[in-house]
């Protein structure tokens, strides 16, 4: 109970928003909330709505369990309560997250409801080493819970590219807007988006398939298809320029759900390539719409804040704006189209924004812990793949992670022993108590703070030649691991607390053998581990016997961590 106590006086402590400089405390102004709505690496958001509930689902790539879903009350204030992909059987088939890629896995999901029923539709992405081919294998999932369960996948053949969209029209008939490279491109990179009505009985795609538009403004990489129909019109929202500084959201209008589409003249509807690079957030695109009871409108969008060297480590986070709707001022043309207007205001992606309903307040959070105290671990914990069995226990010593070593290292395509939860700010404090008296030498046990397979930091404990070793190693892309710091840990009896600090764009690596004075051990530079590709930065623990066959283990007493974020 003690234990419980103090860690809850210290999360309570910390869930304020701090600024990076003072860490004096920071709020919004009043009825305002903060981008982003869901910090952390949740890329790729699509949105729906039950009666007064929202629904976000993300991409989660390589990451076990995959397809996060958070739901509110609110739209600014967001609670994860489960997966899409939470069992091992879901992702041992044709959907694979054992031995995927490093990028490949889940990307770019849409969810809906229809008929008392949620709909997950996605693509998963595997690269077979042995025929040199990489596999779109593009499925749905279905529950009528969002908590889950959901079903096993249901995969679409013949249904080529990546991040689908399923839209149920009013007809009854259901449709499948997915994204491929057209046969004849008339650039690299270009890409095209089609339409295909969908056999739900059968789980097939079915009838003839229409090629609706190849995008706006260039047209490169176009992507992240959405349909929506308002007031009887169809509207094609599409993501375009690539998930960088270029990334833009594009729409198109047409009467038919097949086509012919409209270019909007006036895209990119959303975007920030138009602004500075070193602008607070960039990247903006991958957008969904949602329609508020009230008629009101938003989007949800992906950004990356330019926290350190015009990127972050969380990578592509879930951002909110606002839309209205207007109607075409030109009286001379046949047709006056309405189109969505993002953040009317301003036109772009705010850190400060008036909250969407009266009489909220953002409960911002960017802290976690955990003192296992459950049967279960607690949903914000992932995996890289799908973890190995008997990785971990809750049982074996409880009110306690007990974490095995594992013969396998952290390597690309691997299964390490290695979990962890996102992190959410660039500034943050992170600490872990661990109990690691292991039998064998060359057993290995800490934290790892970890981008991908060839990007993170361990600072752990190795038992070598029967001493214990205190090693700090960081690895790097295209570029063996390379240990920064190796000391003998004196008086080591058993227990020992880890802490990281970031602030002032650098890395504090801290031990403790009493919890209470804290020895620096080193300190680096804070750009290690940005994201530069899909997914975001970790938090976490990790053990290891590196190559050998070892019943060792080590048991985490708790996690902490405080996020303080950058004004």
């Amino acid at each position: 109970m003690g234990k419980k106590l103090l860690l809850l006086f210290i999360f309570i402590c910390s869930i304020t928003v701090y600024s990076h400089e003072s860490r004096a405390q920071i709020l919004p102004p009043q009825n305002s909330f903060v981008n982003p709505i869901i910090p952390g690496g949740f890329p790729d958001p699509s949105i729906c709505k039950v009666d007064d509930t929202f629904y976000i689902v993300n991409s989660s790539f390589e990451y076990f369990p995959g397809l996060p879903i958070h739901k509110s009350k609110d739209l600014i204030n967001w609670e994860l309560i489960g997966y899409g992909l939470h069992r091992e059987e879901q992702c041992t088939n044709e959907v694979n997250l054992v031995d995927v890629q490093s990028n490949g896995g889940i990307h770019a999901p849409t969810i809906r409801y229809s008929n008392g029923r949620f709909y997950i539709i996605t693509t998963n992405v595997y690269y077979n080493e042995a025929d040199q081919t990489t596999h779109f294998v593009n499925f749905i999932i279905t529950a009528e819970n969002p908590e889950g369960p959901w079903s096993d996948p249901h995969v679409l053949k013949g249904a080529p590219g990546i991040d689908p969209d399923i839209i149920f029209d009013d007809d009854g008939r259901v449709w499948y807007v997915g994204t491929h490279s057209p046969e004849n491109p008339n650039f690299e990179g270009e890409g095209e988006i089609w339409l295909q009505e969908i056999d739900m009985d059968n789980w097939e795609l079915t009838g003839p398939r229409h090629y609706l538009w190849r995008g706006a403004c260039g047209g490169v990489w176009v992507e992240g298809p959405h349909m929506y129909k308002r007031d009887n019109r169809y509207y094609l929202m599409v993501a375009e320029g690539g998930t960088s500084f270029n990334h833009a959201v594009m729409i198109a209008v047409s009467d038919s759900i097949t086509g012919p589409f409209l270019s909007n003249e006036r895209n990119p509807i959303l975007t920030s390539r138009h602004l500075s690079y070193d602008n607070w957030v960039h990247s903006t695109g991958h957008a969904d719409l949602i329609e508020l009871n009230d008629g009101r409108w938003y989007m949800v969008a992906l950004g990356i804040r330019g926290d350190e060297d015009r990127a972050s480590n969380m990578g592509r986070e879930t951002h909110l704006v606002s839309v209205q709707w207007e109607k075409e001022p030109f009286p001379w043309k046949e047709t006056q189209y309405e189109w969505p207007v993002a953040a009317p205001q301003t036109g772009r992606v705010e850190r400060f924004n008036p909250v969407p309903f009266d009489a909220t307040f953002q409960k911002r959070n960017p802290g976690f812990i955990d003192n296992f105290g459950y049967e279960k671990l607690k949903l914000a914990w992932n995996f890289r793949r799908v973890p190995t069995s008997n990785m971990y226990s809750l049982s074996d010593n409880k009110g306690h992670l007990r974490l095995y070593t594992h013969p396998n290292v952290i390597k690309e395509r691997g299964r390490a022993s290695l979990m962890g939860f996102r992190q959410t700010e660039s500034d943050f404090e992170y600490q872990a108590k661990m109990n690691f008296h292991p039998k064998s030498n060359n057993s290995e046990a800490g934290i790892c703070l970890f981008q991908k397979d060839d990007n993170y930091f361990t600072l752990t404990v190795v038992k070598e030649n029967n001493k214990y070793m205190l090693q700090l190693k960081l690895a790097e892309p295209n570029s063996k691991p390379r240990i920064l710091k190796k000391q003998e840990i004196p008086n080591y009896s058993k227990e020992i607390t880890f802490m990281v600090k970031s602030e002032n764009h650098s890395y504090l690596f801290y031990y403790s053998l009493n919890g209470a004075e804290f020895n620096l051990i080193e300190q680096t530079k804070a750009n290690y581990i940005l994201s530069k590709k899909y997914t975001g930065a970790y938090l976490g623990v990790y053990a290891t016997s590196n190559g050998a066959n070892s019943q060792d283990y080590a048991d985490f007493d708790w996690v902490n961590y405080k996020g303080f974020a950058r004004f």
